[in-house]
């Protein structure tokens, strides 16, 4: 956290709020706390978006539903996570015993605390410092044609494979582990070469990072 503060010359003048940043609502139950990140989390929800918005109105000559198509790639969760994840930040997020998995934390919670980072920024340092904050760890991941965020990778990978008219199906190729803690392994196959393999405790998520590799695969060999 300190290399994170120091890079941005953030001064912490209230602990409290960065320590509520990285609360949630199971460990501040645990530990008999008042508080978690939830307000916060609403509050840097609404910040993120503003930012990328401002930032994608005045470098884009794009309509509406391309501007917004592009802001919720980079403002869902799987783009969130990923942020904190390069960002080093998920060892500091506190949560109770019953939301770690395998010794991870959910990836909703990893992408709610960075909103909630964002907004004790924009509480302690104002709209300036936020702003540059956010646009410092986004853009770059905007102009890289190389990095693909969807809310649903699924859909989208759908819809550029029917637009090329190719075929496309999903298989599960694997389930192992107790009946309260499975993992499944899904493959998408494009034109019935396989192009992306997910692992996840879930069908449905294993099916979207199949489609998320997939997309990525696609996006470098179309570069």
């Amino acid at each position: 956290m300190k290399e994170f503060l120091e890079r941005w010359n953030i001064k912490v003048r209230n602990t409290k709020i960065y320590e509520t940043a990285f609360s949630h609502s199971s460990f501040a139950n645990e530990h008999k706390s008042k508080s978690d990140y939830e307000r916060l989390e609403f509050l840097g929800d609404a910040v993120l978006e503003l930012v990328v918005s401002d930032y994608l109105y005045k470098n884009y000559e794009i309509k509406e539903g391309e501007m917004t198509k592009i802001r919720a790639s980079y403002v869902c969760e799987n783009a969130l996570y990923q942020y904190m994840k390069d960002l080093d930040l998920i060892k500091y997020i506190r949560v109770g015993q019953g939301e770690i998995h395998e010794g991870d934390i959910k990836k909703a919670i990893v992408a709610d605390t960075f909103e909630s980072l964002m907004a004790a920024i924009y509480l302690e340092e104002g709209f300036k410092k936020v702003k540059e904050v956010i646009l410092d760890i986004v853009v770059p991941y905007i102009i890289n044609p190389n990095v693909i965020f969807f809310s649903d990778y699924k859909s989208t990978l759908q819809e550029a494979l029917q637009t090329e008219k190719r075929s496309f199906s999903y298989e599960t190729i694997d389930e192992s582990g107790p009946s309260h803690d499975k993992k499944f392994t899904v493959v998408v196959k494009i034109d019935n070469i396989i192009y992306g393999k997910g692992i996840a405790s879930s069908k449905k998520e294993a099916s979207q990072e199949a489609a998320r590799e997939a997309l990525t695969k696609l996006a470098k060999i179309e570069k």
